[in-house]
């Protein structure tokens, strides 16, 4: 008895101060990075899309145990390479925030944690845990990003089940116009949601059920590709069933059908299809402690060993300079003037004349706005909005999602991409089944003129890390067509921007040519 309490205790002794370490240094970079966590639990907890994430920490418990008793066999032992990881992820996260993307800084934030696992308990425990430490990342809200191309897809899916089905039917974007109404592929029917949810559920299910690389991949392919195709059947039959039962009740089927039990059938059959070529023995130990001990590899790895202390020194040094670095590049702010100045264009008077249909581009935190119409000899007629932000950061990023002329919550729909140049983007918007509208958009950083988001963040990310200041404009050019206008939004746009000039949008005319400088 005696011999097997002091086995035990030789077994705890070596783990209960590498993780008071590990719980002290991971609490401090949970404090850095508050504001990424609190943010990721705020879209766990309030955004359909992602709530099944919450149920992502209990699943890593559970991995976690799973291995307890073979994890207890090996010695935890503080490892120096352990700081090139968390350096890397803390660098990472800094970049992330400078440029405000927040799918980066985020994950960031998750890969400091599991940067902390290899720096305080070594190799040979971070080998036992690589499957829950690679779950963890799973915990990062992403997926949104996904959605304008999963719209497009379902809707191209739809509108060949529906011809296929005897219904007549028209596309334009992702409105699908049939007998019985115009239907819309929206953000909420794309399917975002379903599948981010599957790809988390099929990687768990690939790697306790299935010891085959190939059976994984055949697996992984499986859940990916079910949800798309199962939603826009789902899509398909609300458009069908509103053929003959009409749209209201079609509606309503859909919404507790996609709501209660769409996500469980697709489960069940992806579940049961798969069930018969699970190769894992479910009595199966996850890991080896004997093999993870006699691990040539790994034996190698462990001589670069360091204390618990100054790994744990070393750890909140890091955290430090990357705060301050932070705190240094987030208080940068460009100057500005009391107002924007209008273009002028040959041939164009500004207007007050009311349009189609009210359309006002959100830019939430910006510092100046400017919104000006604009009626050319021939009638054209043209909108133009500038945003001015002295900084970019949280709540006031130019090209953040939400941000811009497709304004969430309105009547306003994004029906497709328009023709693309390198100075701006374009998005056709629709609205009450009549009304459409061409907005290109550019930003405007210094001396570059974009319709890329990415190469704007690109731009700031640089002037952050080089704590150097410059102010963004956001531009958006846009034309409307529709009962009592009937001008071709294209032709007007590059009317207007052709008897304006080329350097007519530009920071140094809008701006003023002394502050843009």
């Amino acid at each position: 008895m005696r011999a097997e309490v002091a086995l035990a205790h030789h077994r705890v002794a070596p783990w209960r101060g590498a993780l008071i370490s590990l719980g002290t240094v991971a609490a401090a970079l949970l404090l850095l990075a508050a504001g990424d966590w609190a943010a990721m639990a705020d879209q766990w907890w309030n955004s359909s899309t992602y709530n099944h994430i919450l149920f992502i920490p209990l699943i890593i418990a559970w991995l976690v145990q799973l291995r307890r008793e073979e994890l207890s066999r090996l010695e935890p032992r503080s490892w120096w390479p352990g700081l090139l990881f968390l350096a890397g992820a803390l660098l990472l996260w800094v970049l992330g925030r400078f440029a405000g993307v927040n799918l980066v800084s985020q994950f960031a934030a998750v890969a400091m944690l599991v940067a902390v696992v290899p720096l305080m308990l070594g190799p040979r425990v971070t080998a036992g845990l690589a499957f829950p430490l690679a779950y963890a990342l799973f915990l990062v809200p992403f997926g949104d990003e996904l959605v304008p191309a999963l719209q497009t897809i379902t809707a191209k899916i739809v509108i060949a089940l529906t011809h296929l089905s005897g219904v007549d039917a028209v596309i334009e974007g992702v409105f699908i116009d049939t007998p019985a109404g115009l239907f819309e592929v929206a953000e909420a029917c794309s399917g975002v949601k379903f599948l981010v949810a599957m790809i988390a559920l099929g990687v768990l299910v690939a790697h306790v059920c299935f010891v085959s690389w190939r059976r994984r991949a055949l697996f992984m392919a499986a859940a990916i590709l079910l949800p798309i195709i199962a939603n826009a059947v789902r899509a398909w039959g609300t458009i069908y069933i509103a053929q003959f039962a009409g749209v209201e009740f079609a509606a309503g089927f859909d919404h507790i059908f996609y709501g209660w039990i769409f996500f469980a059938l697709v489960v069940a059959l992806l579940l049961a299809v798969a069930w018969r070529w699970f190769d894992r023995d479910p009595d199966e130990v996850p890991i080896s402690a004997e093999r993870l001990t006699d691990n040539r590899m790994l034996d190698r790895l462990a001589t670069a060993r360091m204390g618990i202390v100054p790994a744990a020194l070393s750890a909140a040094a890091l955290a430090l300079a990357a705060g301050g670095w932070l705190a240094a590049g987030s208080n940068l702010a460009a100057p500005l003037p009391q107002q924007l100045r209008a273009p002028v264009a040959a041939g164009w008077i500004m207007i007050d004349q009311p349009q189609l249909l009210d359309w006002h581009p959100r830019a939430a935190g910006a510092d100046r706005r400017l919104a000006v119409r604009y009626r050319h000899e021939d009638g054209a007629i043209v909108d133009l909005f500038v945003a001015a932000y002295a900084a970019q950061g949280e709540g006031r990023e130019a090209g953040a999602m939400g941000e811009g002329a497709l304004v969430p919550d309105t009547e306003w729909r994004w029906l497709e991409r328009g023709a693309q140049t390198p100075a701006y983007s374009a998005d056709w918007l629709f609205a009450l089944g009549s009304i459409r509208r061409l907005a290109q958009t550019s930003y405007v950083h210094g001396d570059l003129v974009t319709g890329s988001a990415t190469r704007l963040r690109l731009a700031t990310l640089t002037d952050r890390v080089t704590l150097r200041a410059e102010p963004t404009l956001m531009v958006i050019l846009s034309a409307e067509q529709g009962p009592g206008l009937t001008q071709e939004p294209e032709a007007a746009l590059a009317a207007f921007r052709r008897d304006a000039g080329a350097e007519a949008l530009s920071a140094e005319r809008l701006l003023g040519e002394r502050l843009a400088r």
